[in-house]
This record gives C-alpha cells, sequence and structure tokens, in this order.
C-alpha cells in the first residue's frame, strides 16, 4: 500500500471535549466530509479543509491534525 496520510484530529477533538458539529461550525467545514476523514472513509483530503480545522481547533502543529505512515506503522 505504500505511504499513506492518516488523520489525526480526532484525539485533539477528544482532548477539547468537541463533537464532529461543534468542529463543523467553527471550521465551516461540512460534518460528512469531517467525519468520513476522522473514519477513514475519505481518499482525498482537502488541505484548506486542513488549514480551516487547524484554525478551529487552535493549533498550528500539522502532526496533531494529519501524520503520513506507511504500511508498518498501521
Amino acid at each position: 500500500m505504500g505511504i499513506r496520510i492518516k488523520v489525526t484530529f480526532g484525539e485533539l477533538l477528544e482532548q477539547r471535549g468537541m463533537s464532529l458539529s461543534e468542529l463543523s461550525e467553527l471550521s465551516n467545514v461540512r460534518r460528512a466530509a469531517l467525519s468520513e476523514l476522522v473514519n477513514g472513509k475519505r481518499e482525498n483530503i482537502n488541505f484548506e479543509h486542513i488549514v480551516k480545522i487547524a484554525e478551529a481547533l487552535g493549533t498550528t502543529d500539522i502532526n496533531q491534525i494529519i501524520t503520513i505512515v506507511g504500511d508498518s506503522e498501521e
């Protein structure tokens, strides 16, 4: 499978006590899109969405939002 991007902001949501609906409102990203990202059901990642999510979660650390993984790290 090679290298892929894994969405990791679900952990940050839990730490903040924030729901996907709240994040959707703050980031102006559809809740369905956020859910697909968190659950690994979306293959294409819109980097504009990543920026909006980071801003809504108050982070500049991209590693809190996404990470690059290889086959051995899954």
